[in-house]
C-alpha cells in the first residue's frame, strides 16, 4: 500500500510550526499611523506566506486562517477577526500562487506586489460592508476613511509583510522546503 498523503510528517510539523509562530506575532501589535490607534499592525501575515512560498497555497492559507481564528477566539474579536481573514486570503492567495509558478524572486517580487493589492482592496471591501453592519458606524464614515487612513494604512502594512516574508523566506527556504523543490542562486 502507497503512501498517498501529499505531504511529509517534516511538512505537516513545519506548517505546524509557522502556525504558532502566526498566532504568538498576532499578539504582538502596534499603531503605523498616529492618530489611528484602532488599526494596529502584527507581522501574524508573514509565516503564513512564508508557508505558502514554501508549501502552496493551500498551506499558506490554512496558516493564515488557523491564526486569525485562533486570534479571534483568544480576543472575542470576530469582527476584526473577520476583516483580518480577507486581508490574510487577499494577500497570501495571489502571493503563494504567482511564487508556485513563478519560482523566483522575481515570481516572489511579483505575487507579493499583487498580494498587496489584493489585501487593500478586501481591506476596503471589508470595511465597506463590515464596520456598517457590525460596529454601526455611518457608511458615510467609512467612505471619508478610505483614502485618508483606510488605503495607507493597509499598503504600509502589506508592504511590511511583504519585505518580512522576502527576508525571512529567503533565510529559511532551504531548511523548510524539501530537497527536490530547492532552487538554488535564484
Amino acid at each position: 500500500m502507497a503512501n498517498t498523503n501529499r505531504w511529509s510528517t517534516r511538512v505537516l510539523v513545519t506548517i505546524a510550526l509557522l502556525c504558532a509562530i502566526s498566532v504568538l506575532l498576532s499578539f504582538v501589535e502596534f499603531p503605523l499611523l498616529p492618530g489611528v490607534a484602532w488599526l494596529s499592525y502584527d507581522a501574524s501575515i508573514m509565516p503564513a506566506a512564508v508557508c505558502g512560498f514554501a508549501y502552496g497555497p493551500a498551506a499558506g492559507l490554512a496558516c493564515g486562517i488557523i491564526s486569525v481564528v485562533a486570534h479571534g477566539i483568544l480576543f472575542a474579536d470576530f469582527t476584526g477577526a473577520l476583516m483580518n481573514l480577507l486581508v490574510v486570503i487577499g494577500f497570501i492567495l495571489p502571493s503563494a500562487l504567482v511564487y508556485k509558478k513563478i519560482h523566483t524572486l522575481k515570481g516572489a517580487i511579483i505575487g507579493l506586489l499583487l498580494g498587496i493589492v489584493f489585501a487593500v482592496v478586501m481591506a476596503v471591501l471589508g470595511n465597506l460592508v463590515v464596520t456598517p453592519a457590525w460596529l454601526g458606524v455611518p457608511l458615510d464614515a467609512v467612505v471619508a476613511m478610505i483614502v485618508p487612513i483606510l488605503i495607507p494604512f493597509n499598503l504600509l502594512k502589506g508592504l511590511l509583510n511583504a519585505i518580512l516574508t522576502l527576508i525571512v523566506y529567503k533565510a529559511i527556504s532551504n531548511l523548510i522546503t524539501p530537497k527536490k523543490d530547492q532552487v538554488k542562486g535564484r
